[in-house]
């Protein structure tokens, strides 16, 4: 297993590589003619590159390539397919999006898309083998639902990611802060006193470089953004996010008697990422039932999601992305503090910083003077 150390260097890497190269593609996409403007279902007021998903692709392939020089990571990379089913799916699921950025392609077409990076996944082995129900029962998929299950993660993932990419650093933020918190859960579950996941297990390693390339990404993309990731970027985090959870969550050890009365959350890998991940996927589903009562596709874009809301209250964007990162780093606190300590307590002061931030959001005097 490699150490803490060997991974936040290869975090490191990502999030360097990434930043240096962002300012570059700022001028190839000025120059090439990638850009966004303003309309009316967007927020922002200037035109703005929006590829910066080459950026982090770009920070992706080189950190992944210096984790595969390092000897402690010689057993993730020794005798398996997997890192090259993951570098190949995340190219192939930047390259769609990035085709979208600059051609706008359809929904059906981004959909087969992402359905031929999940035929890449399954074909190289990086697929989950147990979907486990908290307190009921452990199935373990046969290869006939397999291909489905990861297709269906993967569409999932992406759906949530690209939805909640409508603010200056909203998406890179969210993502940066749930991969942390999924790498520590991970790390923590292949603890040897845990010894709930086998090695080698490439999910740790994805997580921290998803969390690398953000942050390097962060300081050109939040507000004012000189940058946006566009489809290239949100749909390759989502790749790079079904990987690490499915990868993770289901090949934890399904033998989990001796965690019984201490958490659930030992006994749910899978469902941390929904915790974790819960702003997006919460501004997914409503998006869904929004959409689907005005008989309007799920891709039909609007002004309805989560961020939008916070703007129409009077939240400027700076203090709506961080009313929303907040939420995440409490919705990542409330999972990881009792795997970490195998205690409960942490419900009461958590759920006051989560009554502290509603209140925050609902009352800050800024909002109480407009409805006045």
């Amino acid at each position: 297993m490699p150490s803490t150390a060997a991974y936040l260097l290869v975090g490191a890497v990502a999030a360097v590589a990434t930043f240096v190269t962002t300012p570059i593609v700022v001028r190839i996409a000025r120059r090439m003619g990638w850009v966004v403007a303003p309309d009316e279902r967007r927020v922002h007021t200037v035109t703005t590159p929006d590829v910066g998903g080459i950026a982090m692709v770009v920070g992706f392939v080189f950190a992944l390539g210096v984790a595969r020089l390092l000897d402690a990571f010689d057993p993730v990379f020794a005798r398996s397919s997997e890192p090259q089913g993951v570098l190949i799916a995340a190219v192939l699921m930047f390259l769609v999006g990035f085709i979208d950025d600059i051609r706008e392609i359809s929904a059906p077409a981004k959909v087969a898309g992402t359905m031929l990076v999940a035929v890449v996944l399954v074909y190289y082995g990086v697929t989950m083998f147990y979907f486990r129900v908290p307190f009921l029962d452990v199935f373990l998929l046969s290869d006939d639902w397999v291909p489905l299950v990861t297709a269906v993660w993967l569409l999932g993932m992406t759906m949530a990611i690209n939805l909640i990419d409508g603010l200056d650093g909203l998406a890179a933020g969210i993502v940066a802060i749930g991969a942390g918190a999924f790498f520590l859960y991970s790390q923590r579950l292949a603890d040897p006193a845990v010894g709930m996941l086998s090695q080698p297990n490439i999910g740790p390693l994805v997580a921290i470089l998803t969390a690398g390339i953000c942050i390097g990404f962060l300081p050109h993309n939040f507000n004012p953004a000189k940058i946006f990731m566009g489809d290239g970027g949100a749909l390759l985090l989502g790749l790079l996010m079904a990987v690490s959870t499915s990868v993770v969550g289901g090949r934890a050890d399904p033998n989990t008697d001796r965690f019984v009365g201490q958490t659930y959350f030992f006994l749910a890998p899978l469902f941390i990422p929904l915790f974790i991940l819960g702003v997006p996927i919460l501004d997914t589903l409503w998006a869904i039932v929004r959409r689907a009562a005005k008989r309007q596709g799920v891709a039909s874009a609007d002004k309805g999601h989560l961020h939008h809301r916070l703007m129409e209250m009077g939240h400027g964007q700076r203090r709506s992305v961080l009313i929303l990162w907040a939420w995440t780093g409490l919705l990542s606190a409330f999972v990881l503090y009792p795997v970490f300590t195998g205690s409960g307590v942490s419900y009461i002061p958590i759920g006051a910083a989560m009554l502290g931030l509603l209140l925050y959001t609902v009352l800050h005097p800024q909002i109480r003077r407009r409805r006045s």
